[in-house]
């Protein structure tokens, strides 16, 4: 059963050691762990442009050789069944433009090897094969009509630029650029690089742009205006940040280092060598390497543990948690960015990810920094100005049909999905889903007077009810995965489910969660469950995924009972092993980009603890 007394001496253990992690501005910071993709994109660009910084040419090399699995191979997620081919031929690529690894090693052969095995360069995801095309290792597609259709299409277009999602746009606008024009940067490593590139004969680098489906689709629309060239170059300079990244992301600020060679920019132009110190900016250490976030999360990190901490217990006139209610104050975003398109008449006030990010809120940034800034609504005006801005912009970002998208409103037709092009749904639209949704709907029942009578509750309710899975669940687009989709999905409805005693869908998802609970009382879920959406066991428990299912189950049990008990005494011992603690829990596109989130093992144990206690004590 449960030891509520130890349970409250862990809370104000763990709040101690959380706070004692805070920085001089108020802020938490905590690495975003990805793939070594961002980490090999940046060692390209130091050696083509003879950066002078060989220390850290050296650690990128030994960050990404130490990712390296014993078959040869890099892996996106540690369980990955075999090696994954898209960032495998990017960390080998790198390692080839470095020439301090000896090729011919037994694991860069089994490297080349399995490339080989799995068709080479060309059978890379589409990301990967733009990395080899801008550095001219495969060649760009060869298609009947102007790419730049994408960006500015006719009025005739099945294809509106800003119906992709704001990701996309991102990198689709660097990308285009440098295919428009054929642009590449020449490499330095032939003998090992064109065994791998294979013949055109063969088949088509690009089938998605080279296929009969795409030709007739838009080889018929009329030829793009002049002026393109210049609105590409107007988009990238439009969205760069004070730190020099094109909207706070290391993958797109890589693409438009490109994308404005490609346009006349020289090397040593200022915006470029602005762009790479800017990824450089990105660098974080786990203790072993430094590896180059895509994303820093301090925006994220400080929100979600000022919350964790006020939901703890301690008290919101400590002075910790005022300066980082200060700190998430000075960072709430006063300019109109992309969103503005399918939502003009809304004023800003949304938060970013990252401390850069100053034109790409987002909702799930903003409700949770509003959970933070909630506590002192009452006694600070100014506060009470960020809060209404907040609520504004997050109430307005709602879809039409009922839910939340991460990061614009309505970005969500569907037969864009459609496209052939893999990961086409996760990366060209910005749908509604169930985790954003679910911990928007909760937010506004615990924080808002806002009820299931209200017009955005009873949509976001409808919505989440309208797609639950057979088995209860819900799948989860922002994190790993079916386990956190439904503890979002379970959380917000049972805050706002009124005088609904029994809820069937509460009900359901709650004995999906028990019957998937580990013997030792744990929750584990694969990556593998992303890709193949379905829920997939990862064999063992993580602290993270256990701490989102009992936070779900307490949501839904008026007592406590043998599972909810059974996790909190998981997440209680002092016994537990790396991997409960070393696997990713965040997801940005499926089978390719995960994340572990270095706070995480901290924020979600402490907030579930914390929910279980304050419900049964």
């Amino acid at each position: 059963m449960l030891d509520l007394g130890k349970i409250k001496m862990e809370l104000e253990r763990r709040s101690h050691e959380l706070l004692s992690c805070q920085q001089a501005d108020g802020s938490f910071r905590f690495c975003f762990e990805n793939p070594v993709t961002t980490d090999a994109y940046l060692l390209v660009l130091l050696i083509i442009w003879k950066w002078r910084d060989e220390p850290l040419k050296r650690n990128l090399v030994n960050r990404i050789l130490s990712k390296q699995g014993t078959d040869g191979t890099w892996r996106v997620y540690p369980d990955e069944k075999e090696g994954n081919l898209s960032v495998t031929i990017e960390a080998y690529v790198a390692l080839c433009y470095s020439k301090s690894v000896n090729m011919e090693d037994p694991l860069m052969t089994k490297a080349r090897e399995y490339i080989s095995a799995k068709g080479g360069f060309k059978k890379a995801n589409l990301l990967t094969r733009a990395f080899l095309s801008v550095n001219g290792i495969v060649p760009w597609p060869r298609i009947p009509f102007d790419p730049g259709i994408l960006l500015d299409p006719p009025i005739l277009s099945p294809i509106k630029f800003y119906d992709m999602s704001s990701y996309a746009r991102a990198h689709f606008v660097p990308i285009i650029a440098a295919m428009r024009n054929d642009f590449y940067v020449s490499h330095p490593c032939n003998q090992y690089l064109s065994p791998l590139s294979g013949n055109r004969e063969s088949g088509p680098f690009w089938p998605e742009f080279e296929n009969d489906t795409v030709s007739r689709l838009f080889s018929n629309l009329e030829a793009t205006s002049s002026s393109l060239p210049a609105k590409m170059e107007r988009y990238m300079l439009n969205r760069i940040e004070k730190d020099g990244t094109l909207l706070s992301y290391a993958s797109s600020t890589f693409f438009m280092v490109y994308g404005l060679l490609s346009l006349g920019y020289s090397k040593n132009s200022p915006a470029l060598i602005k762009a790479i110190e800017g990824i450089i900016s990105l660098l974080c250490s786990n203790g072993t390497h430094l590896f180059v976030q895509n994303s820093p999360s301090a925006i994220w990190d400080t929100s979600l543990i000022l919350y964790s901490l006020l939901e703890a217990g301690v008290s919101r006139e400590n002075r910790q948690i005022q300066q980082g209610i200060r700190f998430l104050l000075n960072h709430q975003q006063s300019k109109k960015g992309d969103w503005t398109v399918h939502c003009g008449h809304t004023a800003p006030g949304g938060w970013g990810f990252s401390e850069s990010n100053t034109l790409h809120p987002d909702t799930d940034d903003t409700q949770a920094a509003l959970r933070s800034i909630s506590t002192h609504v009452r006694i600070s005006p100014t506060s009470l100005q960020s809060w209404n801005k907040g609520i504004t912009w997050l109430l307005a970002m709602q879809n039409d049909d009922g839910g939340w998208p991460a990061f614009e409103k309505n970005t969500n037709k569907e037969w864009l999905g459609l496209i052939p092009v893999k990961n086409a749904a996760d990366a060209l639209i910005d749908p509604s889903n169930a985790d954003i949704t679910g911990r928007v709907l909760e937010f506004l029942g615990s924080y808002t007077d806002l009820t299931i009578n209200d017009h955005p509750v009873k949509q976001a309710v409808n919505w989440l009810k309208s797609h639950q899975g057979p088995d209860g669940s819900w799948y989860g687009r922002w994190g790993v995965c079916y386990i956190y989709g439904t503890w979002a999905a379970v959380t917000g409805l049972a805050t706002v489910r009124g005088s609904v005693i029994h809820d069937q869908s509460l009900e359901k998802a709650g004995k999906w969660l028990e019957s998937i609970q580990n013997k030792d009382g744990s929750w584990g879920e694969s990556c593998l469950s992303d890709d193949a959406k379905t829920y997939i066991p990862l064999g063992y428990g993580t602290v993270v995924q256990t701490a989102w299912a009992i936070d779900a189950l307490a949501s839904i049990h008026s007592r406590p009972t043998k599972p909810i008990a059974d996790g909190v005494n998981y997440l209680l011992s002092p016994n537990l092993m790396a991997p409960a603690f070393d696997y990713p829990a965040g997801s940005g596109l499926p089978g390719a980009f995960y994340v572990l989130y270095h706070s995480y093992t901290r924020i979600w144990p402490l907030t579930a603890l914390s929910h279980v206690y304050r419900k049964y004590v």
